[in-house]
């Protein structure tokens, strides 16, 4: 028999956290804050699914930001060449073979500062062709001028990802080129127009411990909260001047999924950037505390990413969506 769970409801969902809160929750015992974030997480959500979405990038490098550990930037020389937005044709056989192999969602970025308006009817017409396929959509472009979320959320278009990156404290040191509160806006742009929020961060770009609570703070007080919710770990770029970052430990790394499930506990939370860098015994505590999506594929953007075959064997290993497992036969 199953030990009865804590007893949770949509009135224990806050925007309200305090600094005091949720600092003294991460400081907790390991043992009782994953205890705590798996409660609330089964309270929520299935435990036994992990979402699985995939990126593509659809418009790589060139960018005219400054994002210290983006190798898409134009400012640093990570040898990634500029290219032009792809063609819709492209974009759907990569988005129909990521639904053949499991994909609940298809995201797709390109590296802009921010959508122009010569690009929108574009960009809208891959959104509908993907939505037509079945799959969930999700778009990152840059910032958004008025109007431009009302015409992608009109187009089908599920979720926009704009990441904060880090606490509002820490965010100057990585980027200049666009302030806290642009992203801000634009996250209400899309949040107007009826767009879903993706909105994470990445750990291991320098900031503390007080930084991932913080960046956690601005997250939880968004209303409502973001709905999908990456926590990325960084993978150092040659060439940025990120690149020779410290790592951020492995168990700091599972504290901030499992704060992040007890702030926000109906958001989908994924495990993005940096999993090929984890253990399996990482991956399957961060599952336990809480995080819920991961990305599939060979590659996320142009960072490398675990791999079909692993991330199968893995989710089998540890008895994660077995349903659709079964439902595919032998």
């Amino acid at each position: 028999m199953d030990a009865p769970q804590p007893a949770y409801s949509d009135t224990d969902i806050r925007t309200d956290w305090t600094r005091a809160e949720a600092e003294a929750l991460y400081r907790l015992p390991f043992s009782d804050l994953v205890f705590r974030a798996a409660s609330v997480h089964r309270a929520f959500h299935d435990p036994g699914k992990i979402e699985r979405a995939q990126l593509l990038s659809i418009k790589t490098g060139g960018c005219a930001e400054d994002c210290g550990y983006c190798s898409q930037s134009a400012k640093f020389d990570t040898g990634v060449k500029a290219s032009k937005l792809m063609d819709k044709d492209s974009v759907m056989q990569v988005a129909r073979a990521a639904k053949a192999k499991g994909a609940d969602r298809f995201c797709m970025g390109a590296a802009w500062r921010s959508l122009k308006d010569r690009d929108v009817e574009k960009i809208c017409d891959i959104v509908t062709s993907v939505k037509a396929e079945g799959l969930e959509t999700c778009m990152t472009l840059g910032m958004l001028e008025e109007g431009q979320a009302e015409r992608l959320a009109d187009a089908g278009l599920d979720f926009y990802n704009h990441n904060l990156d880090t606490s509002r404290e820490y965010y100057d040191k990585v980027i200049t080129t666009r302030t806290y509160d642009d992203r801000l806006e634009t996250l209400g742009r899309a949040r107007k127009a009826g767009v879903k929020l993706c909105v994470g961060g990445i750990l291991g770009l320098g900031e503390d411990q007080e930084d991932r609570v913080g960046l956690l703070l601005e997250l939880s007080r968004l209303d409502p909260h973001p709905e999908s919710v990456p926590v990325n770990r960084l993978v150092p770029v040659k060439g940025t001047p990120l690149a020779e970052a410290k790592s951020v430990k492995d168990l700091d790394f599972i504290r901030t999924v499992a704060l992040a499930r007890l702030m926000m506990p109906k958001s989908v939370v994924r495990l993005s950037a940096g999993r090929e860098t984890m253990s399996e015994t990482m991956q399957a505590l961060c599952f336990l505390a809480g995080a819920n999506s991961i990305f599939m594929g060979e590659a996320l953007l142009t960072a490398p990413n675990a791999g079909d075959d692993a991330d199968s064997a893995l989710l089998a290993e540890l008895g994660l969506n077995r349903e659709a497992a079964d439902a595919a036969g032998p």
